[in-house]
């Protein structure tokens, strides 16, 4: 059963953080009994033994941020946090993360959310499943939340990546092979899909999957049986099948280069992951939960603060998750002194591996005849849209860094000199040029 646990004390002085952390779990659901408690309540069983599987956060109002983590003798996760604010997103964030297991998706944004409840539902049936999505968005990860919440979930769970394995050996590996099979097959091979007898396969990137081995999956599919090379007797499975695929399988279909049966029979059930960049809401609990798992073991945990989150959420992440993961782990880096006792990561901690560069409006080539006048007014119209929409990035930019003119340049991927080109172009073309009221814009270096 699903538990989250609270005193009303607990609710009252923590409250609005430990009611949005308490809707979050609710739509996403835990395997695992979560208590939250009060650290300064005398009642607090901080000494305790909690029984098995009892994970416990506890909170505290401070004047600083902080997270403590205390790993119990049967591999629980006891945390203690510190926050001021209890309004802010790097807050619920922290809280967020905390109260997630390790390896369990991450989510704040209502569409992750609703998403997340979708696959739980999915979880009870055994109805295969396709999940789509850009690289790096967590489509195993999401497979794996599926595979845990359903009654399989004492059985194997197996993830295949189909553009990894060698397309000479990809039929081998998955239906396996009978020894002498080949030239090489020395001994029998019982192949993925008889390993994930009882339990669940996911065929990562099936888009990968050759024509040929798509016929033959879309047999084991049908009768429920696989047929080794070299055997002549099929073999029943019972198994669930996920696929998870980046590239948009209709397309496929429509191009040849996918099976159209094969399409209809995986696409049962089809659940969407959209870019990071578009669920800018996940970013922040995704920061924190990558911090905790990449913090080195006895060193004091961060906290990422307001104006680096504000970072991150600025960036369009063309990497996703495991981008978002460098990032966090080159911050963690450069944050750590080896001497702080509360350690933080700031904007100058920050680096991206594709850094957000200002798209330069490319020069119109010289013509002999005049250009016409209605031409060159939708010319001057859209520059003038471009000029405006780079310098609200740049705007919101040195906001999130506190108008520091060398973070922002750091961060949109342009050199402190060009920053101040481009400042002195917005105001001589008459654009507000303040980041905040509180930090006008070049304030600060």
């Amino acid at each position: 059963m699903d538990v989250i646990e609270f005193s009303t004390d607990t609710a009252r002085v923590h409250a609005p953080l430990v009611q949005r952390v308490a809707a979050i779990i609710a739509a996403v659901g835990r395997s695992e009994t979560l208590w939250l408690g009060d650290a300064s309540d005398s009642t607090t069983p901080q000494n305790a033994t909690p029984r098995p599987g009892t994970n416990r956060i506890l909170l505290e109002r401070a004047s600083h941020n902080a997270i403590v983590l205390h790993e119990g003798a049967r591999g629980e996760r006891h945390y203690a946090m510190a926050y001021n604010d209890p309004s802010s997103d790097a807050a619920l964030a922290a809280l967020v993360a905390c109260a997630t297991r390790p390896g369990a998706p991450i989510a704040a944004d209502p569409e992750s959310l609703s998403v997340l409840s979708l696959a739980e539902r999915l979880a009870a049936s055994d109805i295969p499943v396709l999940v789509g999505g850009p690289t790096g968005t967590g489509k195993e990860v999401l497979s794996r939340f599926i595979h845990e919440r359903s009654p399989r979930a004492k059985g194997p769970f197996v993830a295949v990546n189909c553009a990894a394995m060698p397309e000479a050996m990809l039929e081998a590996l998955l239906f396996g092979h009978t020894k002498g099979a080949f030239t090489g097959a020395t001994a029998s091979n019982e192949g993925f899909f008889r390993a994930a007898h009882g339990g669940t396969l996911l065929l990562d990137e099936i888009a990968e999957m050759p024509l040929s081995l798509q016929a033959k999956l879309l047999r084991t599919l049908q009768e429920g049986e696989v047929v080794p090379i070299g055997s002549t007797q099929p073999i029943k499975i019972d198994v669930r099948i996920i696929a998870a695929a980046n590239r948009d399988l209709p397309t496929e279909v429509a191009e040849g280069r996918f099976r159209a049966d094969l399409f209809y029979r995986l696409n049962v059930f089809p659940l969407s992951l959209r870019p990071l960049r578009d669920r800018t809401e996940d970013i922040a609990p995704l920061a924190f939960a990558l911090m905790l798992r990449h913090s080195p073991k006895g060193r004091p945990l961060a906290w990422i603060s307001d104006a680096a989150l504000a970072m991150l959420r600025l960036h369009g992440w063309p990497g996703n998750v495991r981008e978002l993961e460098n990032v966090v782990r080159r911050a963690l880096l450069l944050a750590d002194t080896g001497h702080a006792v509360r350690p933080e990561i700031r904007p100058e901690h920050i680096h991206f591996d594709s850094p957000a560069r200002l798209v330069a409006i490319p020069a119109a080539p010289a013509i002999a005849q005049a250009e016409p006048v209605e031409d060159s007014n939708r010319a001057r119209r859209l520059a003038n849209i471009v000029q405006i929409s780079e310098a609200k990035a740049i705007m919101e930019t040195l906001a999130a860094c506190n108008g520091s003119r060398v973070a922002a340049a750091r961060a949109l991927g342009i050199s402190e000199r060009t920053l101040r080109y481009r400042l002195a172009s917005f105001r001589d073309a008459g654009i507000g040029a303040t980041a905040s009221a509180a930090h006008p814009v070049g304030a600060r270096r």
